[in-house]
């Protein structure tokens, strides 16, 4: 039986760590469709501890999995300790290393698919999400107002290259014919798309 109150403990140590996990409010948000929709397969780019996945466990259908990629080794350490812990392997696959090439041999349909990795490759992480992305399911892009700043005139050197690739990326999404996209400001801004020609 998985044990979920454990995602309480798991939430703190990573705000407590500054690791970076999602936001009550996109969280709140994205659960509210998985809850809708009862995914059979859910692909996360971005595992980092595990905990958006472990609650994404939640809400998958009764033969449901999540594939979940990371490229840091300490976090994939954490994040499978977690899934342990919390009693869910049989759901979790943590894949091992670099998305970009991982992507590539995933050949399988999902239902839903959540980005939430390095900000400078989200046009590569998404034109992977739209050929894995099965026709009415979902695509969700986390954090691309990058606090605040893709909106604003705010444009420091250091992050003057992330905040240009991200508004490139949201104009290539909301452009995108296949797709019925939607900029919403949760969090630190979400980017939600539904699949509508295949």
């Amino acid at each position: 039986m998985a044990n979920y109150e454990l995602l309480k403990d798991i939430e703190k140590y990573g705000r407590d760590n500054k690791i970076p996990i999602l936001l009550d409010d996109t969280l709140e948000y994205i659960l509210n469709i998985l809850k809708q929709i009862k995914p059979k397969r859910i692909l996360e780019i971005g595992t980092a501890i595990g905990f958006s996945a472990l609650c994404f466990s939640k809400y998958l259908s009764d033969d449901g999995r999540i594939d979940t990629i990371e490229i840091e080794s300490l976090r994939v350490e954490q994040a499978l300790e977690n899934i342990k812990k919390v009693g869910v392997e049989d759901k979790i696959r943590v894949l091992e290393g670099d998305a970009l090439e991982i992507l590539p041999y995933l050949h399988e349909e999902y239902d839903f698919v959540f980005i939430d990795a390095s900000k400078g490759k989200y046009n590569e992480f998404f034109a992977h999400a739209t050929r894995l992305c099965k026709k009415g399911g979902y695509i969700i892009a986390d954090n691309v107002l990058y606090k605040g700043m893709v909106m604003s005139d705010y444009n420091k050197h250091k992050q003057r290259t992330a905040v240009n690739k991200l508004r490139e990326f949201i104009d290539m999404v909301l452009k995108n014919e296949n797709l019925k996209s939607e900029l919403l400001d949760i969090g630190d801004g979400i980017i939600v798309s539904i699949m509508i020609n295949k």
